[in-house]
């Protein structure tokens, strides 16, 4: 799957694209209702701010996704700080458009109420918010002020960024080693998710009969690569060709070798890019199965503070 190249936007305007369609036509939902703002063609101009929304549609970006946008804008210095999407979530979940940060990460996402669109977008332009605001006053639905209880695992602190090359392209998962430091917990991890294959999969060829349905085995390529390591959630995105849909990314950190249950740091590629849920090793593969059928959406696998996980229920 390719995605046409998206335009340049003027000072002062950010591009709103539409990626979800139904016959060819471009679903909005409600979404330019909520917004609000003055209309000007395929602009809207938002509140005092004076911010310039350009509505972008066309097929050619249906089922876009946040971490593919970086790469469909030109650069330089008319290169937009973000671009924003009304995507699945919007369209049939009733849930604010998708802001994509271009600067800082490029791919991680975060939503937004739609009535705040313009008041968020003129303080990101203006310099008076950063997209880390953003991220750190999210909600577990991967939304910027919302209710829904702060994660119970912050993210760290951003390092600096350094490129990474591309991850490898699956419709299934990936299994990514960001720490080097211990070997023998490296192999230990393999080993507790059934061992790795001569093609680096793990959890492949089992015997149905022997599957835990409580438990399911994690379905996924290994990535055993120096060139990742210290790669961060936000930053995982990116990385993924759009070519396929990969189900998810788990990293395997300095904490999956220190800490209880060898948690992995699972990050999102749809709903909110960039937000990550950690979990016990053990149950990446029942969240996986989970989130490809659809029975479960991510947020529910982010762990709130006082709250029971799903997986101690």
């Amino acid at each position: 799957m390719s995605f046409p190249e998206l335009s340049h936007s003027a000072p002062g305007e950010v591009l709103l694209v539409c990626t979800c369609y139904e016959d060819g036509k471009a679903l909005w939902a409600g979404l330019l209702d909520e917004v609000g703002g003055r209309r000007e063609g395929d602009v809207l101009i938002l509140g005092d701010g004076g911010v310039r929304l350009r509505l972008v549609q066309g097929r050619g970006w249906d089922y876009l996704h946040g971490g593919n946008v970086p790469a469909l804008v030109p650069g330089g210095d008319l290169a937009p700080p973000v671009v924003a999407l009304a995507d699945i979530p919007v369209v049939y979940g009733g849930d604010g458009p998708l802001l994509v940060d271009l600067a800082a990460i490029p791919g991680r996402g975060v939503r937004v109420p739609s009535a705040r669109l313009g008041e968020i977008l003129a303080a990101l332009l203006g310099g008076g918010l950063a997209f880390d605001d953003l991220v750190r006053n999210m909600d577990r639905y991967g939304m910027y002020q919302g209710d829904g209880g702060r994660p119970a695992f912050p993210a760290p602190t951003v390092p600096t960024c350094r490129p990474f090359p591309a991850l490898p392209s699956t419709a299934a998962a990936l299994l990514v080693r960001t720490s080097f430091d211990d070997e023998e917990g490296w192999h230990t991890l393999l080993d507790e998710l059934g061992g790795a294959d001569e093609d680096g999969w793990v959890g492949v060829d089992l015997d149905p009969d022997e599957i835990d349905a409580e438990n399911y085995p994690l379905e996924a390529l290994v990535v055993d690569d120096r060139a990742f390591e210290g790669l961060w959630p936000g930053q995982v995105p990116a990385l993924v060709p759009p070519e396929k849909h990969t189900t998810l990314v788990a990293l395997a950190e300095a904490r999956t070798f220190a800490e209880p249950g060898r948690p992995l740091t699972v990050v999102d590629l749809y709903d909110t890019p960039g937000q990550s849920a950690v979990l016990p090793c053990r149950e990446v593969g029942s969240m996986a199965c989970n989130l490809e059928i659809g029975n479960m959406d991510f947020h529910e696998f982010v762990a709130v503070e006082g709250m029971e996980q799903w997986w101690e229920g």
